[in-house]
Order: C-alpha cells, then structure tokens, then sequence
C-alpha cells in the first residue's frame, strides 16, 4: 500500500467502542483496524509518503460522494443505497466511504476544510 501510493486516508475509528457491539466484535478484533493504521502511519513517514487520518465523526458512508447529500441515518444492514439529492442510484456504502475518505484526506492535505 505504501510503496503504490503517495497518499494514504483512513478513518480514525473507535476501535474500542466498536468492539462492544457483541455481534461485530469478533470480526472487527480478527481485522486488527488499530496496528493496521500504526503500520500505515510508521511505514508512510519512513518511505516519506503522506498518511491521513479521517475525523471518526466525519459521514463517510451517509455523504453522496456525486452531490455531498448526507442521509439522516444509514444503519449497517443496508449496503446499498440510493441519493435524494442527485439520484444516482445503487449507491454500495463501502466504496462510497472510500471515496469520501480519499476526497476528504486529499482537501484536509490541501488546507481546506471538509
């Protein structure tokens, strides 16, 4: 990842508090989200790429990547959605955060506020 990419976002997540879910727990302690990110961070800073955290408060998954349009609530059940604001619809709420995450990373390393 480090060595193919100048630029790397990821969200600061609340592993902690995530792990309490008693259903997701397993799967999200089996992923190791918090050594993944440090090795991110140590491995970026050593090959002199540009690593950046993601505010955990920031919608992500809620936030059109098309339009900005942010939905009320987004529970994890559903995968797919559609936009109110510009239609596009089958909207798949794990490469959308991605997206948000890669546009806000890049605006937070150009000074902008997102």
């Amino acid at each position: 990842i480090v060595n193919e990419n100048q630029v790397i976002c990821a969200e600061s997540l609340a592993v902690k508090n995530m792990v309490k879910n008693r259903s997701l727990a397993k799967a999200i302690s089996d992923v190791g989200w918090g050594e993944l990110v440090r090795q991110l961070d140590y491995k970026a800073a050593w090959a002199g790429r540009q690593f950046v955290q993601i505010d955990r408060w920031y919608p992500s998954s809620k936030r059109c990547h098309g339009c900005g349009f942010v939905v009320d609530s987004l529970p994890l059940n559903v995968r797919t959605w559609d936009c109110p604001g510009c239609g596009t619809q089958g909207i798949d709420r794990d490469v959308n955060a991605a997206r948000n995450i890669l546009q806000a990373g890049t605006a937070l390393l150009a000074g902008a506020e997102r």
